[in-house]
């Protein structure tokens, strides 16, 4: 939506005094995500069954998808079966992750499970571009016992691996998942923000329905798939 709407015009001690004002809450909220990471890793865990996943080489234990590593992020992707096209907000999340390398550095390793079956969720992991490994729980409990299974949604698990031993250490879905997007932070730091109706914003500012001016998932297929 346009807008004619813009911030107020004024000098340049003005805008140095309100960006420090606003300078004092961004340290404040830094150091408040600080104490959150550092209480996440002082979590408990949780033990894991024996899980058996599909890959592209066939069936796959759950503590063989660390590949090695000791640490492993899940993201549990939407599945809607017999659908060409599927979730968008997923889709649009994976695709910003092109680059994953940088987490061997850190013993750990990024993948995709989704209820989907496997050929069919390797299609369209083709034809969506994305660069990690997927894996299907169709076949198996694994979904749904860590939130996403057939109709739940979509959710980030984390696991450690401790020998042959898998341990389940965090989870989120909905908004959690913003924290580990480029998008929205980046959206966020433009003067019109995300402009959907939800968010507080000055009068006159554009807004949308939420959710609109993300792409679709066909759209993604075409900037970066096969």
């Amino acid at each position: 939506m346009s807008t004619n709407a813009l911030p107020p015009v004024v000098d340049a001690d003005t805008w140095q005094r309100e960006l420090d004002a606003l300078r004092t809450r961004e340290k404040a909220a830094t150091r408040e995500l600080d104490a959150i990471a550092a209480q996440r890793r002082r979590l408990p865990m949780v033990k894991m069954p024996d899980y058996t996943l599909e890959g592209e080489n066939g069936k796959i234990r759950l503590t063989d998808i660390f590949d090695g590593k000791r640490q492993l992020i899940v993201y549990n992707h939407m599945w809607f079966p017999d659908e060409e096209w599927q979730c968008s907000g997923c889709t649009g999340l994976t695709s910003q992750y092109t680059r994953l390398h940088f987490l061997d550095n850190y013993d750990a390793r990024f993948v995709i499970v989704t209820q989907g079956p496997i050929d069919e969720a390797l299609a369209y992991k083709r034809r969506v571009g994305n660069q990690m490994a997927w894996y299907s729980t169709a076949n198996s409990s694994f979904g749904a016992d860590v939130g996403a299974g057939p109709g739940e949604g979509f959710a980030v698990n984390v696991f450690l691996r401790d020998g042959d031993s898998v341990y389940r250490t965090w989870h989120t879905n909905g908004r959690g998942t913003e924290q580990i997007s480029h998008t929205f932070p980046l959206i966020d730091l433009l003067p019109y923000g995300r402009q959907e109706e939800w968010q507080d914003s000055p009068d006159g500012w554009p807004k949308s329905p939420a959710y609109s001016g993300w792409p679709e998932s066909p759209d993604i297929a075409a900037r970066y798939g096969t």
